[in-house]
């Protein structure tokens, strides 16, 4: 595909006019062409213009249409070939097969969206049927269902410029609800995003839809982002980033005339908890696991193993050793920026010079743009009285609380911020002490996982990827799997509607063959 740097608003593709945005090879330096031009202000416009008129006739096209078209955009990233595989490579510094499974994910939950819709549960019909003979008072008619909420906006991520980035999970997800998206491009890989956006307007146009559907932007600075989220017909927002970047965004949407749902994923360090009978049986088996999750993809995932917690003694000592053992001869590896670079060494550096801390590992000395993986050691009462060792350091970087004793190592876990992801390593002779920690730790993360990493998010049903703040701005949602739909979604409830006017999903025929809520039992009628 020849790049050419254009916004991609509705339909068509125009030359942002406000500064300029190249691709870097991380691992090269390369600046790569061509240059993208950054939105102005009547480009933003003119997207948000075209999404909010594109909703009404979106929205009503059959579910059948749309999990055509989220098929369609699949099938149309996947005829991008090796040139995408390239590109991507190219702006991330990311290894071919890592790429090429992040594109099977990313059409595969796209694939996986389109089900949801044809099978329908998403809706939540529901129907109380009006009960005129009941005392004191007569009920009325109740029906409701879920409609979408109208445009989104979504922010593209720096670690998965593919699955959580142009025709990544929000965007699958707010089309799949019936939401127009108008996305913000990361300026780390513009090239592989023009590319992601043209597929996606290729299969705007082969399925017949309005233009307005789709439209993506690159922002020079910071104006354009915050214009997007504060834009009136935007009525929703996808956002993977820093805590700061999210915060930020997230004011705006709540300081609106009408705020907005702003769904942030921002900051998790993602505790592993290791229990005296595993650590005592396999410890230096873990720690080898543990370092290959540590240092995967130069542990620039938000789901990477930050902080090991485990009482001090020998078992842990062992775990320690082998743990060193593993992570000394360890390379190190290109990070996606050279800025998520600096940030990532300056984080380590000041744990490293932080009096309490002590270094317990390191792998091979880092080049230009590469992270040194780092692993280090502190006593749970030294954790507990200096907050800022709980803070994220975004790379291949950990820290190992040794507490005292059962009583420490609760206090440690009831002091976490809210976490995506929190591993137990455990065996059958741990499960009373789990059990005693387990209502803290529901408390503190969307998804407790046993003997693994979180590092690997299935795409499923049953997945949440989210957590309490500052893993997200809202707890109660995912990021990945079929619940993330629920996020563009709100309930409608019609009461005493005439049959003629009922939305097919509620009318007594029940043309769409649905399984809905009957006067609280789950039918299909």
């Amino acid at each position: 595909m020849n790049l050419t740097g254009e916004l991609l608003i509705g339909g068509g593709a125009t030359r942002g006019a406000q500064g300029e945005i190249r691709g870097v090879n991380p691992a090269t330096g390369e600046v790569l062409d061509p240059a993208f031009g950054g939105a102005t202000l009547q480009n933003l416009e003119a997207a948000c213009a075209q999404a909010a008129a594109a909703f009404q006739p979106y929205r009503a096209l059959p579910y059948e249409t749309r999990a055509t078209f989220l098929e369609a955009i699949a099938e149309h990233i996947e005829a991008l070939g090796d040139d995408l595989i390239v590109r991507v490579m190219a702006e991330s510094g990311l290894p071919r097969a890592r790429l090429e499974g992040e594109r099977g994910r990313t059409t595969g939950q796209l694939r996986l969206f389109a089900s949801v819709l044809r099978d329908g549960g998403f809706l939540e019909a529901r129907i109380d049927p009006a009960m005129p003979d009941r005392k004191p008072m007569a009920r009325p008619d109740l029906r409701l269902r879920n409609i979408p909420l109208g445009p989104v906006a979504v922010f593209g991520a720096s670690n998965f410029p593919l699955a959580f980035s142009v025709a990544g999970g929000d965007t699958a997800s707010a089309l799949a609800a019936g939401c127009p998206v108008v996305v913000k491009a990361h300026p780390a890989h513009p090239g592989t995003s023009e590319m992601i956006g043209r597929a996606i307007q290729s299969a705007v146009a082969a399925c017949g839809l309005h233009p307005g559907v789709f439209s993506l932007i690159h922002d020079s600075g910071f104006e354009i982002s915050q214009a997007l989220v504060a834009d009136p017909r935007i009525k929703a927002a996808g956002f993977t980033g820093s805590r700061r970047g999210g915060l930020a965004l997230a004011a705006i949407a709540q300081g609106r005339p009408e705020p907005i749902p702003f769904y942030a994923e921002m900051s998790s360090i993602n505790p592993v908890l290791l229990f005296p009978a595993a650590l005592a049986a396999r410890g230096p088996a873990i720690a080898r696991d543990f370092v290959g999750a540590l240092t995967l993809g130069a542990g620039q995932f938000c789901t990477n193993p930050g902080l090991i917690l485990a009482l001090d003694g020998p078992e842990l000592d062992g775990f320690l050793t082998a743990a060193e053992e593993a992570l000394s001869p360890v390379p190190a590896a290109t990070m996606l920026t050279p800025a998520i670079s600096r940030v990532y060494a300056d984080g380590v550096r000041a744990l490293a010079q932080t009096p309490v801390v002590k270094q317990v590992a390191v792998g091979q000395e880092a080049l230009q743009n590469q992270g040194q993986a780092a692993l280090f050691g502190v006593s749970g009462a030294d954790f507990l009285a200096h907050p800022h060792l709980a803070e994220e350091v975004f790379g291949a970087a950990s820290i190992v609380v040794r507490c005292a004793d059962l009583a420490e190592l609760h206090k440690v876990v009831v002091a976490l911020e809210g976490q995506l992801t929190i591993a137990l390593h455990m065996d059958e002779a741990d499960h009373v002490l789990a059990a005693d920690l387990l209502p803290d730790l529901e408390l503190k993360a969307g998804r407790i996982l046993v003997n693994g990493f979180g590092t690997g998010v299935e795409v499923a049903h049953a997945m949440v990827h989210g957590g309490p703040f500052p893993a997200t701005s809202d707890s109660r949602v995912t990021s990945v799997g079929t619940l993330a739909i629920a996020r563009f979604l709100r309930p409608v409830s019609y009461q005493n509607l005439p049959g003629a006017l009922l939305p097919d999903e509620l009318k007594a025929e029940n043309p769409l063959g649905l399984v809905r809520r009957v006067d609280g039992k789950l039918n299909l009628i």
